[in-house]
């Protein structure tokens, strides 16, 4: 319609409103856009204020639509179904041969773990074309449009399951940065760098030893070495490979690099959670045999790596440690 930009400052505010309302929370509304909980609040502020309405009464028990609130949430709710049946129309017509998988994967994942792998993936699955929603930190919820996501969730029966990786962590570094800088060990930790993502708690650097880590407090903040925060897991892991520091490695992304020596254990631990990277695919809709078959050779690659790094010598010289994740 003519001058719809003038009703509303921005269509994914109405997109973040809709979400906030299907779930009935502005938390579940940020997992959903992979966004914090602040942003929610003041899309939802200046949609409200752009209307001159309130669209939720915010209780203590939960966020409730207010007769406006219903009003937009209904004609946004049936709009967005009609254009998504129209974008599949368009699909269909214009690639009626291939099949669109959406995968909702950690940048890293995809950077450093199945970017090396795509030339076979291409040849199993000919007429698949992949889409990549990538996520850079911490993994939270699944969109509604993904066929096939990595989390680490309970089994609460939404999805079907096929489990990745075991969760295990170690610091690994660049066979260069070893060589010059050492090991890192306990009480030899001013000579030595850290990469550090912002949305991981500084704890995990000490989960292995029991005795802080390489330092006590936040990174950068009284701990010895120098600390390189990031927001971004992938370029962790490459700045790590370039040797630039120690980083700590989720044996799901970095087998390949440790099997093939580009990456080292930095030190004498490995931390396994007890947890599972899994493969999930949502039961809402019916399974779609193309979606389990990248699963299977998802998870069957996955578990080759991990069991040649389970053989190697160099894994087998690491101290197990069980505990769970800080």
């Amino acid at each position: 319609m003519d001058g719809f930009s003038r009703l509303v400052p921005s269509a994914r505010g109405l997109l973040i409103f809709e979400a906030a309302a299907r779930r009935g929370s502005f938390t579940a509304a940020a997992a959903e856009f992979n966004i914090s909980q602040p942003s929610v609040s003041r899309n939802i502020a200046q949609l409200e204020a752009a209307l001159g309405v309130t669209l939720f009464e915010r209780r203590a028990s939960g966020l409730t639509l207010t007769g406006d609130g219903r009003d937009l949430h209904g004609a946004v709710h049936d709009g967005l179904e009609r254009i998504g049946e129209a974008l599949l129309r368009i699909r269909a017509r214009t690639r009626p041969s291939r099949q669109v998988v959406t995968l909702s994967l950690s940048g890293s994942f995809v950077a450093h773990w199945l970017l090396p792998r795509l030339g076979r993936f291409n040849a199993t699955f000919p007429e698949v074309d992949l889409r990549f929603d990538l996520i850079p930190g911490i993994l939270r919820a699944i969109p509604d449009t993904v066929d096939l996501a990595t989390r680490i969730l309970p089994d609460d029966g939404q999805y079907h399951r096929w489990d990745l990786a075991p969760e295990i962590i170690l610091p690994v570094c660049s066979p260069a940065y070893h060589r010059t800088r050492g090991p890192w060990v306990e009480g030899a930790r001013e000579g030595h760098a850290f990469l550090h993502l912002s949305e991981h708690s500084p704890k995990l650097w000490g989960a292995g030893s029991g005795k802080g880590g390489p330092g006590k407090g936040a990174p950068g903040k009284g701990a010895p070495g120098i600390w390189h925060e990031f927001s971004d897991y992938a370029i962790i892991l490459q700045a790590a490979l370039n040797g630039e520091g120690i980083a700590l490695g989720w044996v799901s992304v970095v087998a390949s690099a440790l099997i093939a020596g580009t990456l080292v254990p930095a030190s004498d631990w490995r931390l396994g959670t007890g947890r599972f990277h899994t493969l999930l695919a949502p039961k809402a809709r019916p399974l779609d045999t193309v979606v389990a078959a990248i699963a299977e050779w998802l998870a069957a690659e996955s578990a080759e790596d991990v069991e040649r790094l389970s053989e190697s010598a160099a894994w087998r010289s690491l101290t197990p440690r069980e505990a769970a994740t800080a």
